[in-house]
């Protein structure tokens, strides 16, 4: 029987931040879109939120993330983490500063 070729993947990618990743095997992404109003012209920017599923719980709050619309595993979550793009650096306290300012 001859293989088909494969043909790439049809399904949406989103690049975002994460901004909870409390959950188990859940990550919560803010996505930007950015569109020129029809009428005005002004660039606005709009965000959504999506719930993405994360198998091996490796991201991390403020991390960019590459998430891929995938069937839907809950109520809220219908994506899923392909890649970590750039991990947020950790904050390192300055030494002359108070520790609770």
């Amino acid at each position: 029987m001859p293989e088909t070729p494969s043909r790439p993947s049809q399904r949406k990618e989103r690049t975002g931040e994460v901004i909870a990743a409390r959950m188990t095997k859940t990550i919560v992404v803010r996505v930007e879109r950015r569109f020129r109003h029809p009428r005005f012209k002004k660039v606005l920017t709009r965000y959504k939120k999506l719930y993405a599923h994360d198998e091996k719980s490796e991201a991390r709050l403020g991390d960019r993330v590459r998430v891929q619309e995938t069937r839907p595993m809950s109520k809220l979550k219908s994506w899923r983490l392909v890649e970590i793009l750039e991990r947020r650096q950790p904050i390192t306290p300055v030494a002359g500063s108070p520790a609770g300012a």
